[in-house]
């Protein structure tokens, strides 16, 4: 797999190519053979201005544009930012060339009659396109590249993921055979304890099989976590001291990758204190239109080094950063005794 750690490298070469490309454009079609004119005063300073206009439109362009609405599929705003682009590329050349630069030289670039507005931006168009097509272009690459990359990572990760669950878990089978049967048993003279051993069936069913898909349900995923929490219950009895709530929007046929919001309640039970009434834990998740978040804060353990070993977070960021790129938020807080965690990424 191909290394683009620092990129930098790589838009100077384009940068340098570019240039060299302009250079050899005017070699060929303006019949400009006289090197050193590159250098004169003031077609120097005039050169300078309109790179200056040029690779100011590409770094925004490539930084702005491409990762937040080309990325995201956001057409008709990517399409009006790249008109605005435009007037921008056209707005910093006059400043800087008939404004700053003609104040020290006395020169305008463009003549009386091509000063106009509609002109001049038209004429710019063709220069501020070079500069939005190229920066489009290798956004674009380097996306693919880590799509790849992305793709590849996930693969690995999965598979390490089917190791460890194949080396640890029984026949599940048995497992399932095994509480049926205790269901069956019981259903009759103790049903609540039977309708509790079908709930557990249902959750480590859910670990066993669903769990493994790369997406599953919203609905799934949720009663898994009332399950769980459930269970929890039924071992503190009364003294569980644990706030789960679910608010927004409405739980219709959204899909999120597996085992995800799970990770953040599980740290709730291993790391925090869970049954002191005076310190309850909180368990949030929140549904919008487009994304989902969970929120939790908890007391911390006096025996937990909770940010460095508590929740994982480097696991954590590093599968997030393959399953979204950049469009997620993950953050951690730790004070005053508490922590607290924080997880959206779009649906």
């Amino acid at each position: 797999m191909i290394e683009f750690k620092n990129r930098y490298k790589y838009h100077l070469f384009l940068s340098i190519l570019i240039i060299l490309m302009d250079i050899y454009g005017d070699y060929i079609y303006k019949q400009r053979t006289n090197w050193t004119e590159y250098f004169s005063y003031p077609i120097f300073l005039y050169s300078i201005a309109m790179y200056v206009a040029f690779f100011s439109i590409y770094a925004i362009n490539y930084k702005v544009l491409c990762p937040f609405m080309l990325s995201r599929k956001h057409i008709i705003p990517y399409i009006l930012g790249v008109i605005i682009l435009v007037f921008l590329y056209a707005g910093i050349r006059y400043l800087l060339e008939e404004v700053v630069l003609y104040s020290i030289t006395g020169l305008h670039n463009y003549g009386d009659n091509f000063r106009y507005f509609r002109y001049y931006v038209f004429d710019n168009s063709y220069y501020a396109s070079k500069s939005l097509l190229f920066s489009t272009a290798i956004y674009l690459f380097f996306r693919f590249v880590d799509h790849k990359d992305a793709i590849h990572q996930l693969k690995i990760e999965n598979q390490k993921a089917e190791v460890t669950l194949l080396k640890s878990q029984l026949d599940p089978h048995f497992l399932f055979n095994t509480l049926n049967s205790f269901y069956s048993d019981l259903i009759l003279e103790q049903p609540k304890i039977a309708a509790d051993i079908h709930r557990l069936s249902d959750l480590l069913r859910f670990v066993t099989y669903e769990a493994n898909e790369d997406k599953i349900p919203l609905e799934k995923d949720l009663k898994f976590i009332t399950d769980y929490l459930y269970f929890y219950k039924k071992r503190y009895e009364d003294n569980l001291a644990v706030e789960y709530k679910v608010r927004g929007g409405s739980v219709t046929n959204q899909k999120i990758p597996a085992m995800l919001l799970i990770h953040f309640v599980e740290n709730v039970f291993k790391h925090g204190i869970v049954n002191d009434a005076s310190a309850k834990a909180t368990i949030t998740i929140t549904i919008y239109p487009d994304a989902i978040a969970i929120n939790t804060r908890n007391k911390i353990a006096a025996s937990e080094k909770y940010i460095e070993q508590g929740i994982g977070y480097a696991s954590m960021y590093r599968r997030l950063t393959i399953l979204f790129k950049n469009d997620f938020t993950l953050l951690k807080k730790e004070e005053n005794s508490y922590f607290e965690a924080y997880l959206k990424i779009p649906i």
